[in-house]
């Protein structure tokens, strides 16, 4: 996912709201946990989060993004103190909360902002990314887009494991999973995969005839793990456009990205004061 988890100006410029009619040097110093961005360091994505202050006059240089490599090191983090918020996905968001009632979401406003999520495959595979493209609007036609996500993303029910189906002798798709966006990309504790994008992921092996191997990757690893062939497909998120971020700022050379297939809104998330 283009920048599986992500992140994103969208989550950048709910930082920016959260300072807004305030003194810049009075505003509180709030460090932000995302998830670890490929291609950008911190200083350079805090460098952009300066360029939208310097637009807006808002207080959001008192934010400092703070990297991490998957989720559950940024929970602890919350929790410990290190960080005061989390940036996530609404979905995400409900699901931490459902199973943690020491958290909730701030800054309600910043939901109307969202990004997308797509496929990622390498360069060369022209055929994988345009066999995934037809699926995608064939299942947004026929509705089965719509029943897959109104049936995983639950944050009331525990997750089931997503069964594949078998194909004896058909070509294999191995499919990156991180674990780092529940309920849509997640690992069971049993270590089998759960969760709309392996759902949507087995729904597309069914289509195609082919079967689905799994694979777990560390987040900041995805698209080595792509790039390298030991996957051929991994999740992505697309940041948005804008004068601020350059165009694929976080997207590696040698990989293609597919339609969308979902979106979601940004949304912080601190401890309960």
């Amino acid at each position: 996912m283009k920048k599986i988890l992500p992140l994103i100006f969208i989550a950048l410029t709910a930082i920016i709201f959260v300072g807004c009619g305030e003194d810049k040097n009075s505003a509180p110093f709030i460090k932000v946990g995302m998830l670890q961005h490929l291609n950008v360091v911190e200083k350079e994505f805090n460098s952009f989060m300066k360029k939208i202050d310097d637009i807006l006059g808002t207080s959001s240089t008192s934010h400092e993004v703070i990297y991490f490599k998957n989720l559950t090191s940024m929970q602890m983090a919350l929790e410990s103190g290190q960080i005061q918020e989390i940036s996530t996905y609404k979905c995400v968001a409900d699901y931490l909360i459902n199973r943690n009632p020491k958290i909730e979401i701030i800054n309600e406003h910043t939901q109307k902002f969202i990004d997308t999520f797509c496929f990622a495959v390498r360069a060369e595979d022209t055929d994988l990314k345009n066999s995934l493209n037809e699926i995608i609007e064939e299942m947004r036609a026929d509705g089965t887009l719509g029943k897959i996500r109104k049936e995983y993303i639950n944050v009331n029910e525990n997750p089931a494991s997503v069964e594949f189906g078998n194909f004896g002798d058909a070509e294999t798709l191995k499919i990156g999973i991180t674990g780092d966006l529940p309920p849509l990309d997640l690992i069971l504790a049993d270590g089998t995969p759960a969760g709309f994008n392996t759902a949507l992921i087995s729904e597309i092996g069914k289509r195609l005839q082919k079967n689905i191997e799994i694979i777990h990757v560390d987040s900041a690893s995805r698209a080595t793990a792509l790039s390298s062939g030991k996957v051929d497909i991994i999740f992505w998120v697309i940041l948005p456009l804008s004068e601020i971020f350059p165009e694929n700022m976080d997207k590696p050379d040698g990989i293609e990205l597919t339609s969308p297939y979902y979106r979601d809104k940004i949304v912080h998330l601190e401890i309960k004061k």
